[in-house]
């Protein structure tokens, strides 16, 4: 299941999300930054022709990996097999491609890491928006 199927799902998983309906599995807890993660792995310009729009995002998490790493995604992409945390939507599928909750979320982490706001405040914005 991606944000690829359709608006309809997506409406859907925002509204299970805002609802914190149980269908999210185990602790909503962020992950742990993995020691030495890049962002090499984020997909590039090239790979997001057809969505001109994501590409500022993914430069934005191109910039804060390590924090990206640190942030679960609420979107529910965090239950998906493989992925780890928020800088894995921005990678492989690039399920960010065209999820606006993927997006909301870099977005704000990003703001929020520039304004030079500690982890844990990062964490608990995310949370209050997106949790």
């Amino acid at each position: 299941m991606t944000c690829s199927v359709g608006l309809g799902m997506l409406l859907s998983k925002a509204a299970l999300a805002r609802t914190r309906t149980p269908w999210i599995r185990g602790p909503r807890t962020h992950p742990t930054p993995r020691p030495g993660i890049t962002a090499g792995k984020v997909l590039a310009k090239a790979q997001l022709t057809g969505f001109p729009d994501a590409v500022p995002v993914f430069d934005l998490i191109r910039e804060m990996p390590e924090i990206a790493d640190g942030i679960r995604c609420n979107c529910g992409c965090a239950e998906l097999p493989g992925f780890y945390s928020l800088l894995s939507c921005f990678e492989s599928d690039g399920m960010a491609k065209n999820c606006v909750g993927c997006q909301g979320q870099a977005r704000l982490v990003h703001r929020l890491h520039r304004a030079g706001r500690s982890l844990d405040e990062i964490r608990n914005a995310v949370d209050a928006r997106f949790g």
